[in-house]
């Protein structure tokens, strides 16, 4: 990551206090009036804030940001954060924002959830007014900067502050202390075939496999390229050999000239596509000598072909 910057390119810790909160649980404040109804009075009436801007809350007043830009979260890494919390309580507050009726999480959806599953009723938050835009900025640093967002999400999320705030790449790359290069590159991800994000998503393939990917247009071909890097375990660069192969088809080494002769080897390649259902390829050398190369798209495919050859056996 680029050396921080000014704004909320400086990290979340400028929106929180210094004094980290303590594990011990807090005692919330209560008074006479005291309902679990979450009416601006009593929002306010039943929470008591410190003098590092720090209140304790009720989590049933809290509810997440469905707009926020991760959208899937690891459960196996909820479970060890609701483990430490269980032991130590929830170190850092949330950060949220007041929607009069209830509180919406700007920043630590994964705390509040670990929080819900450690049987928590109340964390400590820290209560800012935002614009929407800067709700959003914060959201995507805060999980840019964990590292929790997949290639896809990080990706919607420049976009949506493209689309809707008419924010510039060098604008955002600022933000969330990138380079322009890297957002712009994120970016180039969404030109993708939607089932290839998906494989993404699903950690199939990664975003440098997608990246390489991204120099073919043709959608299918994206999809049956991602899913033989897949099939096969394709490195990064065995999978940028791949696109460059599919991209510049090998020239046939001393192609016979006779036009008569290359009619002959296209219509046996017509043949045998039509007997497998797949692309193929005769590669003529000298002395009557070559090799046939077969296509296939996929696991499937493959035993499809395989099966094929041997009913012929």
């Amino acid at each position: 990551m680029a050396g921080k910057k000014s704004g909320l390119g400086r990290g979340l810790d400028a929106l929180f206090p210094e004094k980290t909160v303590q594990s011990k649980p807090k005692t919330t404040v209560k008074t006479a009036k005291q309902t679990n109804t979450a009416t601006p009075e009593t929002k306010k009436s039943s929470q008591h804030e410190n003098s590092n801007g720090e209140r304790m809350m009720k989590l049933s007043m809290i509810e997440p940001n469905r707009e926020q830009p991760r959208k899937k979260f690891d459960e196996d890494a909820i479970q060890e954060l609701a483990d430490s919390i269980k032991q130590y309580g929830v170190l850092q507050p949330l950060l949220v924002s007041d929607k009069k009726d209830y509180y919406e999480i700007v920043a630590g959806e994964r705390r509040w959830r670990a929080a819900k599953l450690a049987g928590l009723k109340e964390v400590p938050v820290v209560v800012r007014e935002l614009s929407t835009q800067e709700i959003v900025e914060i959201s995507l640093i805060e999980n840019i900067q964990r590292e929790d967002l997949n290639p896809v999400e990080e990706a919607m999320a420049y976009k949506r502050l493209i689309d809707e705030f008419h924010m510039k790449q060098d604008e955002i790359a600022e933000r969330v202390s990138k380079s322009r290069t890297a957002v712009t590159n994120s970016m180039r991800l969404l030109k993708l075939d939607a089932r290839v994000q998906q494989m993404m998503v699903d950690e199939m393939i990664s975003a440098g496999h997608a990246r390489a990917i991204l120099a073919i247009e043709d959608p299918e071909k994206q999809y049956t390229t991602a899913m033989k890097v897949f099939d096969e375990k394709l490195s990064v660069r065995e999978t940028e050999k791949l696109v460059k192969t599919i991209l510049t088809p090998q020239k046939r080494k001393d192609k016979v000239t006779n036009p008569a002769e290359d009619a002959i080897y296209e219509s046996l390649e017509e043949r045998m596509k039509g007997i497998t259902g797949t692309r193929v390829f005769i590669h003529r050398k000298k002395n009557n000598k070559g090799k046939i190369e077969i296509e296939y798209y996929s696991r499937d495919d493959l035993d499809r072909i395989i099966d094929l050859f041997e009913s012929i056996g």
